[in-house]
């Protein structure tokens, strides 16, 4: 159970990446995003909101599991985070490459600065929540933004 959470926390062991972990883990959620979520959710949007709802409380759990094995909060390791606010980022938005491009942009300059309430997760949430409610908050700007933007162009 151990190599199990720890290869779905590192995002496929994308978060074992030398530098820019995050990065990492964010073309790991722009992958599984492109190929697995859009799909679903051009099918039914409803249906995948429900199951990424149990995606994300299952990957809270994770989150908090690998922060014991790892021994620290929040490590750079786990990005997990990441992959799901890609997908979150993505939800219902255009899959063209240049919305893909954008979308990744957008999302790791939120991820990074994290705008309120993201930066309130990311200090005061603790355990799995904690690491994984900033992403989504970052993910959820994200997909404002390119809403907006398909909408004026």
């Amino acid at each position: 159970m151990r190599q199990f959470i720890i290869f779905l926390a590192t995002g496929a062991y994308s978060g074992y990446a030398p530098v820019a972990s995050g990065t990492a883990g964010s073309v790991v959620g722009l992958i599984v995003g492109y190929f697995v979520c859009a799909p679903l959710w051009m099918r039914s949007p409803a249906a995948f909101v429900m199951i990424f709802i149990a995606v994300f409380i299952a990957s809270c759990w994770v989150a908090g599991s690998a922060e014991k094995i790892f021994s620290e909060h929040d490590s750079s390791r786990i990005v997990l985070d990441e992959v799901l606010g890609m997908i979150a980022a993505m939800f219902m938005n255009p899959t063209g490459w240049i919305w893909l491009v954008g979308g990744f942009v957008v999302f790791r300059i939120f991820d990074i600065i994290k705008p309120f309430p993201a930066s309130y997760f990311d200090r005061q949430v603790g355990g799995g929540a904690g690491v994984m409610l900033d992403d989504l908050a970052a993910g959820i700007y994200a997909n404002l933004v390119l809403q907006i933007a398909r909408r004026i162009l």
